[in-house]
């Protein structure tokens, strides 16, 4: 039996759009435009700083969120800002892989908080000169999962045709899903937590390497479909976002995490760190619990929620990228939840 070899990380990028949104601003701006018309409202106002969020970034300004908003109007912003932050992310990847746009074989894109066809790859061709024969893989409706997920996905092509280059981008803008119509408890969470940002890393067989991926495993738990997800009418995205979440985490994610790791042939003994996505600091303390990991151990989770919110899907490699700053070494194993409801993971090995 042939044994293809490991997908190594080359690089890793992060790029956030322009529009920076402090979190006391979002917190006067919020009350000007749903304060009057929502009578809960007031009483949430403390979801703004329990969420320990000082700032987020958004692929448009405050005046866009005081307008009425339809689905052609954020689709348009997404189709103006999602690109923007692709291209970012992914010219900042290449540079620092050494690579250039032409040599790239394959490009794996993640994203569910918008609908562009032709896609975001497609759209960035034409300021990005990729090869006209590039296998392109757009990939939807991962959600929060989305960043392990997708650079797991991106891990197994590289594997499966050693020396091919595989750029991995993972774009959202999850700003655009703020409804000021359905005035429901998850959209006033939604405007507390998300944020936007883009994130892509560079994955090959070969070249220099910042670390070694094993085989990504997924779990998804059944009769779950109503945890997290969207919600579509004719205004747009409306976020599902349960607030059974932490809860959820803290009686079945270490269970979910043993069977994937059983299956990898690990052990969370042999782990010296695992890599989270923070979904908000509510599901931060209960993935310390639910892992027995010690209290502030997921410290740059923390650090990366406060300074950009929860983007979603790169969130969790806007924290592998800070992580890499600390010369990392050993096992560990990166970590999100996403709708399905799935918990997915990915190993990766730094060298010592």
């Amino acid at each position: 039996m042939m044994h293809l070899p490991m997908a190594h990380l080359i690089a890793l990028s992060t790029h956030v759009p322009p529009y920076e949104l402090p979190q006391e601003m979002v917190k006067i701006v919020a009350k000007r435009v749903l304060g009057e018309r929502y009578p809960e409202f007031e009483r949430l106002t403390k979801s703004f700083e329990n969420a320990v969020i000082d700032r987020r970034y958004s692929a448009v300004p405050f005046e866009w969120f005081e307008q009425p908003q339809d689905w052609p109007s954020r689709t348009l912003a997404y189709l103006q800002g999602a690109p923007e932050m692709f291209i970012g992310a992914a010219q900042n990847a290449l540079t620092a892989a050494g690579w250039t746009a032409d040599e790239v074989d394959c490009i794996v894109t993640v994203t569910s908080t918008g609908i562009a066809t032709p896609t975001l790859d497609a759209r960035a061709m034409v300021t990005m000169p990729f090869r006209s024969d590039v296998h392109r893989v757009p990939v939807f409706g991962l959600g929060c999962a989305g960043g392990v997920s997708g650079l797991s996905i991106a891990a197994r092509l590289a594997s499966a045709s050693p020396g091919s280059k595989v750029l991995f981008v993972c774009v959202e803008a999850c700003t655009l899903s703020f409804r000021e119509d359905r005035l429901q408890k998850a959209d006033i969470i939604a405007t507390v937590l998300f944020g936007d940002g883009a994130a892509a890393a560079c994955i090959s067989t070969e070249g220099n390497s910042l670390g070694q991926f094993g085989h990504g495993e997924e779990h998804t738990w059944p009769d779950t479909l109503a945890i997290m997800g969207w919600d579509v009418d004719e205004a747009g995205f409306g976020v599902v976002f349960d607030r059974s979440i932490p809860e959820f985490v803290k009686q079945h994610f270490a269970a979910a995490v043993e069977s994937g790791m059983e299956r990898m042939g690990l052990a969370q003994a042999d782990l010296a760190r695992i890599i989270c996505h923070p979904g908000g600091a509510k599901v931060v303390d209960a993935i310390e619990g639910a892992l027995h990991l010690g209290q502030d151990v997921l410290d740059h989770e923390r650090g990366i929620l406060r300074d950009y919110g929860n983007m979603s899907a790169p969130t969790v490699m806007f924290v592998l990228e800070r992580l890499l700053a600390d010369a990392p070494h050993g096992q560990m194993m990166l970590a999100a939840l996403g709708p399905g409801f799935t918990a997915s993971l990915l190993p990766i090995r730094f060298a010592a």
